[in-house]
């Protein structure tokens, strides 16, 4: 099953993970950053979304900005302990005592996306769940504006507007053409909870749009 969801805002940051220190955006919306929007707007056990393509509806334009942030950061262990003891008072992490540093961060102004993708069912699906269900279902949520929680561009600070897609606009001018994004973050490998790794693949717009390959075929990623 097939939606199209039309998302906006006046800022992204789609981090590239060569970036150690300083914050540096890709010039678009990475697959996994798409999946993480739909996600906040329709999650369910029984289902799993799939990005098919990303249409890039306003110009790439970059500004900088510099932000304060705790140096410190949540432990996968505390993570982990907190969801076995279901106990999340552990994950609290306050401003107060920590070190604060100012840092630059290069992001993308006024965005503007079309996400095409489709949803699979997955083994957790009760007996009475079917495709068309969750294709009702977020076709209500996207048309009252319904989210499970604020879904961002990249970061928190960047929330997202988003609506149904009618008709997918006009693609940009200087997108035209073939442009090379070179490799971009495809999404997190969670196959072995033990070892997650960071997937990629190699990335090109063709007149604005992205066309995001299948993962279970296996062809043009790399770990």
């Amino acid at each position: 099953m097939a939606v199209k969801v039309e998302v906006w805002g006046p800022y992204a940051c789609f981090t590239r993970p060569e970036a150690k220190v300083e914050r540096v955006s890709y010039d678009v919306m990475t697959p996994s950053a798409a999946r993480g929007i739909l996600d906040a707007i329709l999650w369910h056990p029984g289902m799993v979304w799939k990005i098919d393509k990303i249409h890039v509806c306003a110009p790439i334009r970059f500004t900088n900005i510099r932000r304060n942030e705790v140096s410190d950061k949540v432990s996968a262990v505390k993570a982990k302990s907190a969801m076995q003891m279901g106990n999340p008072d552990d994950l609290s992490l306050y401003v107060q005592g920590k070190v604060v540093q100012q840092r630059a961060s290069m992001i993308l102004r006024d965005v503007h996306y079309v996400i095409e993708a489709h949803f699979e069912m997955t083994d957790k699906a009760a007996p009475a769940d079917n495709p068309g269900k969750y294709q009702e279902m977020m076709r209500r949520r996207l048309e009252k504006g319904q989210f499970y929680h604020q879904p961002y561009f990249g970061t928190r600070e960047f929330p997202v507007s988003f609506a149904p897609c009618e008709k997918i606009p006009e693609c940009p001018e200087e997108l035209k053409g073939t442009i090379d994004l070179s490799w971009m973050l495809y999404d997190m490998d969670f196959s072995d909870p033990a070892d997650i790794k960071p997937v990629f693949f190699r990335a090109s717009m063709q007149d604005g749009v992205i066309t995001v390959p299948n993962f279970e075929e296996g062809k043009g990623f790399v770990r």
